[in-house]
């Protein structure tokens, strides 16, 4: 085996080693311990981890699996890099377009780091192991080839075509596993080398002669009566005879190799066979000793080829992953993020400007899609992001949970994710600038094991903030400088927000101080955002009110609760003092009346959507089922037809038979037979008719329901839909011929003369005066009548006649698919339970069930027959 060198060996997890991206859990080198310490904590407050969860549903290989519970998923260190990550995932989305899913086979790419390290380490390989190397390099192989198919007839793919353009898939050592190996029998083939060919061939030949040999001595035994039956065994890795133990006598020279339980038969050798047995044993070690020499062989050639094998998981990796986050962005309905970086010296610098409409939080909107419709959850309120071109800090007023602090986190992970290459939750077309560094300050960081308070833990962490922080920098800080004096805390606070303004890109930042606020007066580069609260119901509405200045509102909320007067009194006199202008009041009720307009302007137009989609919706479903029912209403025309058709041809035939034989028979009868020949002729008439129509068709006639009129929650058949059960919903009219029928959500007007009471055993009863015809009162008319009508027979699924094929593999689908339909008897009905998941099972149901000669016909699933097809035998 050939010498291994040290630099081979490998981790024993794989991690993204691409050029192109980094994890953001991979500190950088060159910073320092309290960068890492803070880079860290912002992920662990902004809940990255939890974010890089939602992907691993959608990742297919166990390596894109952990990659994503571990959050370390690749995110762009340069503007370039977090492009080049975003037009992998919209090659992605291109790519599920293109092959109509997600079926490229990555699933079948196994992680071969362990592998490949136990092949470096010197430990051999066994022949499963090699099998894994050779499907997931054959699975590889197979992904590039799709991927350059759909790129040829959609540029869009061919990001994902440069990932593995590079790689070499080792096709030499796929080819020599599968010389050598048969996978699908786990066994080393005749043909790995001349001298295993060899020895096994000398093998059977061997064991030829010993199986002739045993065969005619156990049969003279079985003759002598030394036996019940002649037995052929194998004890002690030896082949020998069975015998009774009072015949023993019969092997002269024989070896014992074993007894019975009851020691009443033993097993010997012959002494013929020793010989043979001994070339047995050795023929099977040279075997063994063979096979370890090719899969020596065979890992040493995977050892060689072990960085070509770890770059081609790595590129897979990124491969999975930009996959992984194309699902992500069609599960929650995301938008291509437009990432700005240049920085303009004009007063306009639009590459710094922040626009996002309609901003969800992508884990609270995850935490909704999750759940159940019947939960009850609703989706988070969405938000818009406009941080002004000119401004570097933001400063966000507004009331005790209004929304502030769950802002903040929004732009951090949106920023986060537009790095990551991910569809951010929102609408439109968001711009954001890219962020070197996304550094947060959220939360309670009081700490009692190193005597840190609230205050002093919040101003540590600022501190590292602001020594790390660049300009090409997000800043994200919670309540700053609270927790201590107020006026201490609003000049510290101001002179932080003055030293950052030139030091930062963008720094968004929440307070209660509403000295703050008053810093855009003079700065351009500041910019105020008020957090909305409605003074009807006293309670936030968590939306963004740009350029606004919010209040606390605590006196109202107090007021709300029933608090003292007085103490509410005396402190709204102390606000008063307290605040420097004079006409605080008069912009407070300009304000409140210029929220109130727009609140009413968008509920109108919000009314107005809801009801264009409802008419929208409504009509394509009326559309959809117009459809449906014109092309079941000729199905069952045509079925109709061909089985009335059946039952007459049938009558007819039978009756022509009977009156033949009575013609026949009233030749040679005598005249005191006639009456009994005619009697018994009209029974088998009447029971021809009897068996062609049922006794409800016969007794009832359209006469009948002539004068029926239905009401109100009685269950009804309804002819325009193939004789469907449905209930009335509203009486019909004095002048109106039609009645309002519902079936299933669909609710139909349909003509008084459609529809049909449904047919009871009880209605005979009903009818004590209704005298039953006899057989010999029915005539050949009312044969023609009877035969006329047809009704469909009554669908009812149960468990004998329904067949459960989700969560099967295709092939045990199928196979459970064929059993059931051969057990089926001629005529019956045979509900396929498939499922809507991703459709594979229900076209290859749908194939089989079109090649089927046992199926007459079948029914796909449709809105009101969700996941199961329903197939007709003959």
């Amino acid at each position: 085996m050939n010498t291994l060198s040290p630099h081979l060996l490998i981790p024993t997890a794989i991690h993204l080693r691409s050029s192109r991206a980094a994890s953001p859990s991979a500190l950088r080198a060159t910073s320092s311990d309290k960068s890492q310490s803070i880079e860290k904590q912002t992920l662990e407050v902004l809940e990255w981890r939890a974010l890089c969860n939602q992907l691993s549903p959608f990742a297919s290989t166990s390596m894109g699996l952990s990659a994503t519970k571990n959050a370390d998923i690749p995110v762009g260190n340069s503007p370039e890099e977090s492009r080049s990550l975003l037009e992998e995932t919209a090659a992605a989305l291109a790519a599920m377009e293109a092959t109509e899913s997600r079926r490229l086979g990555l699933s079948e790419i196994l992680d071969l780091s362990d592998i490949v390290e136990r092949a470096i380490a010197g430990q051999l390989l066994t022949v499963r192991e090699l099998c894994a190397v050779r499907s997931t390099l054959m699975a590889a192989t197979s992904v590039f080839q799709k991927l350059q198919k759909a790129a040829n007839s959609d540029k869009r793919v061919t990001p994902l075509v440069e990932i593995l353009e590079d790689c070499d898939f080792k096709t030499t050592l796929m080819q020599k596993i599968g010389f050598c190996i048969d996978c699908n029998m786990s066994t080393i083939l005749d043909r790995a080398s001349e001298d295993l060919e060899i020895i096994r061939s000398e093998r059977r030949r061997n064991m030829e002669s010993l199986d002739s040999l045993l065969k005619q001595v156990s049969a003279k035994i079985f003759h002598a009566g030394g036996i019940d039956k002649p037995l052929v065994t194998q004890r002690r890795s030896r082949m020998c005879v069975a015998i009774r133990a009072t015949h023993k006598s019969l092997l002269l020279g024989g070896v014992v190799l074993s007894v019975s339980s009851s020691r009443a038969t033993c097993f010997m050798e012959p002494k013929e066979a020793v010989e043979l047995n001994n070339m047995e044993v050795r023929h099977a070690n040279s075997e063994r000793a063979e096979e370890m020499a090719i899969l020596s062989i065979l890992t040493s050639e995977v050892t060689a080829a072990e960085s070509g094998i770890l770059h081609l998981l790595d590129r897979i990796l990124e491969l999975d992953i930009a996959f992984a986050r194309a699902s992500h962005a069609k599960w929650m309905n995301g938008v291509y993020p437009k990432l700005t970086s240049e920085r303009n010296t004009t007063l306009d610098l639009e590459s710094l400007s922040v626009d996002v409409d309609s901003a969800q939080h992508p884990l609270l909107l995850g935490s909704v899609l999750g759940l159940s419709e019947e939960s009850g959850n609703t989706f988070p309120v969405p938000i818009d992001i406009k941080v002004d071109s000119r401004a570097r800090v933001v400063v966000i007023s507004g009331p005790n949970t209004g929304g502030k602090t769950a802002m903040l986190k929004t732009l951090g992970l949106i920023s986060l994710m537009s790095k990551s290459g991910m569809y951010l939750p929102a609408k439109n077309c968001p711009r954001l600038p890219w962020f070197d560094l996304i550094l947060a300050d959220i939360g309670d960081p009081q700490s009692l094991e190193q005597s840190l308070s609230t205050f002093s833990g919040h101003i540590s962490r600022i501190c590292e903030i602001l020594d790390i922080a660049s300009e090409n920098s997000l800043v994200l800080l919670d309540e700053i400088c609270s927790g201590t004096d107020p006026s201490e805390g609003v000049a510290l606070a101001t002179s932080i927000l003055r030293y950052i303004k030139n030091r930062v890109n963008v720094a968004v930042v929440s307070t209660h101080y509403g000295d703050l606020s008053r810093l855009k007066d003079n700065e351009a580069r500041f910019q105020n955002a008020a957090m909305e609260f409605s003074m009807e119901t006293l309670q936030p509405t968590f939306r963004v009110l740009w350029g606004s200045t919010g209040e606390s509102n605590a006196l109202r909320v107090a007021k709300s609760i029933g608090f003292n007067t007085r103490i509410i009194a005396n402190a709204q006199e102390w606000t008063e003092k307290l605040k420097p202008e004079q006409d605080v009041e008069r912009k407070g009720s300009l304000f409140q009346s210029l929220v109130e307009e727009r609140n009413k302007l968008k509920l109108q137009a919000t009314k107005a959507a809801a009801f264009h989609r409802d008419l929208t919706s409504l009509y394509r479903e009326l559309e959809q089922e117009s459809h449906e029912l014109e092309k079941r209403e000729k199905a069952l025309m045509k079925k109709e037809t061909e089985k009335v058709q059946e039952d007459v041809n049938s009558a007819e035939t039978k009756i022509k038979k009977l009156v033949a034989e009575f013609e026949s028979q009233l030749v040679i009868a005598r005249p005191d037979q006639y009456n009994s020949l005619i009697l018994r002729t009209e029974e088998e008439v009447a029971d021809v008719i009897e068996a062609c129509c049922p006794n409800d068709l016969v007794a009832s006639t359209e006469e009948a329901y002539s004068d029926y009129s239905p009401q109100v929650g009685e269950k009804v058949l309804v002819t325009g839909l193939g004789g469907k059960l449905g209930t009335v919903v509203e009486e019909p009219g004095d002048d109106d011929d039609t009645v309002l029928v519902q079936h299933g959500k669909i609710r139909v007007r349909i003509k008084i003369k459609d529809i049909k009471p449904v047919p009871l055993g009880s209605r005979t009863s009903e009818t004590p005066n209704r005298s039953l015809r006899s057989k010999k009162q029915i005539s050949m008319r009312e044969l023609g009548n009877a035969l006329q009508i047809q009704c469909e027979p009554v669908r009812i699924q149960t468990s004998k006649n329904t067949l459960d094929l989700r969560g099967m593999r295709v092939e045990e689908a199928m196979y459970q698919l064929d059993m059931a339909i051969s057990g089926r008897d001629s005529g019956s009905i045979l509900f396929i339970v498939h499922g809507i998941g991703t459709g594979v099972i229900k076209e290859l149901v749908l194939e089989r069930l079109n090649k089927d000669s046992r199926v007459l016909r079948y029914e796909q699933a449709n809105p009101m027959n969700h996941g199961c097809t329903v197939a007709y035998i003959k």
